[in-house]
């Protein structure tokens, strides 16, 4: 049996469904397919890489006020935002964002590969799928003329993929003036009608840097060689017992040091990812770590300090191994709640379209309003895509209008 908030849910929707507005708003997202996928072809020629999307938001900006948003403006760390109100002074507001930013470099040749309703580029579908399906959302809206029952504010932001760490997001829920009046948050990201992410997975990044005297692989052989030092951190966190439930990864990204095979190195560098569903988890990884490198460099200049005793060195003249552990990353976890309003609309819309929605954990923009209590979900902007984070990276359009009345459903739901 239904509870009387999800009975309450289920009406809403229903009625939204089958208001002829709401109807017009679905026949624009049907009519206006090629101006969306002619949108999605301009963006992805417009390089966006971690700190440098200002010129993707400059398109953005000027989107926003060729189809008619209020208030179009870019803060100071390059969020692009437009307004639909609802007319009424100090009313609370539902957010709709995508992010900006892509994941390659801003050398990376960008050649759009257009077959049928298939778009092959960098970041076709993460995030282009998203920023256009936003885009074809306000759109629908205004088109329809649909007055919300609170501000819809649409965001573009920046700082989402990688050392990006939520950059945009957390300035948002930092110094944005409605940051206040947020009802709820939207989150569009890549493609696709039957996922959502009401889960935020939590990491922690960190960057280890040692460093020691160096010098020639047999005249200085016994002194501290930071590569192997670095290797037994990494060997000692792997042996670190992780648990399957909460599930909590451990990983090292990418690892770097030394000039020539013939010499002790003076660095070695590396990075290590460290992910849980359970911020506890998270802390014990951190200890971890932490407790790894300065054990074995305690050991290694220990060592070292015997070695040059014995050769007659004095203590002054002995070089240590020094480190550095510097915090590259940090998103929090947090989840929505099986029991709250947006929820229920989320299940409501699948029953209108005949969905089943799959609930996943994942690391998004959602992670930040999750965290604060904010009911948050991130969904796909419709359409199929793959080869995500690769040159090869390709969105079909097939079914994008199904998969963005979903997405307007729930908006309009959530804006009462």
């Amino acid at each position: 049996m239904s509870s009387p908030a999800t009975a309450s849910a289920f009406g809403e929707i229903t009625r939204l469904a089958g208001d002829r507005r709401v109807h017009q708003a679905f026949r624009w997202l049907h009519l206006q397919e090629q101006t969306v996928f002619a949108w999605q072809q301009e963006l992805v020629q417009v390089p966006a890489p971690p700190f440098g999307e200002q010129t993707r938001a400059e398109w953005l900006a000027a989107r926003f006020h060729q189809i008619g948003l209020e208030d179009v403006s870019l803060d100071a760390i390059g969020n692009v935002t437009g307004v639909i109100r609802c007319g009424r002074p100090g009313a609370r507001c539902v957010l709709l964002s995508a992010h900006l930013d892509t994941v390659f470099p801003a050398d990376t040749p960008i050649h759009p590969v257009i077959d049928g309703q298939r778009l092959q580029a960098p970041g076709a579908c993460d995030n282009g799928s998203g920023i256009v399906g936003m885009l074809a959302i306000a759109s629908a809206m205004l088109d329809a003329c649909l007055h919300p029952g609170c501000d819809v504010i649409f965001i573009g932001n920046v700082g989402e993929e990688a050392d990006g760490n939520l950059r945009g997001m957390r300035h948002i829920y930092q110094h944005a003036p409605f940051r206040e009046n947020i009802e709820a948050h939207i989150v569009l990201d890549g493609a696709g009608e039957n996922v959502a992410v009401t889960q935020a997975l939590g990491s922690l990044r960190y960057r280890v840097t040692l460093t020691g005297p160096g010098g020639h692989s047999w005249t200085d052989a016994g002194l501290p060689n930071p590569i192997v030092l670095m290797s037994r951190i990494i060997a000692r966190m792997a042996a670190v017992n992780l648990p399957s439930t909460p599930r909590t990864t451990f990983n090292v990204g990418t690892i770097e040091g030394g000039t020539s095979v013939n010499a002790i190195p003076e660095r070695a560098a590396a990075n290590f990812d460290l992910r849980s569903t359970d911020p506890a988890q998270l802390i014990r990884l951190e200890v971890e770590l932490y407790r790894a490198v300065e054990d074995a460099v305690q050991d290694a200049n220990r060592e070292n300090a015997a070695l040059r005793a014995e050769d007659g060195i004095p203590p002054a003249k002995r070089q240590e191994v020094r480190f550095d552990v510097e915090k590259m990353g940090d998103r929090p976890t947090g989840r929505l709640p099986e029991t709250c309003r947006l929820m229920d609309l989320l299940h409501a819309v699948d029953r209108q379209l005949g969905l089943r929605t799959d609930i996943r954990v994942a690391s998004t923009d959602a992670n930040i309003p999750l965290y604060l209590g904010v009911p948050a979900v991130t969904l796909g902007a419709g359409g199929n895509g793959g080869g995500i984070h690769t040159r090869g990276e390709w969105y079909d359009a097939s079914g994008r209008e199904f998969g963005l009345k979903r997405v307007l459903l729930l908006l309009l739901g959530v804006t009462g």
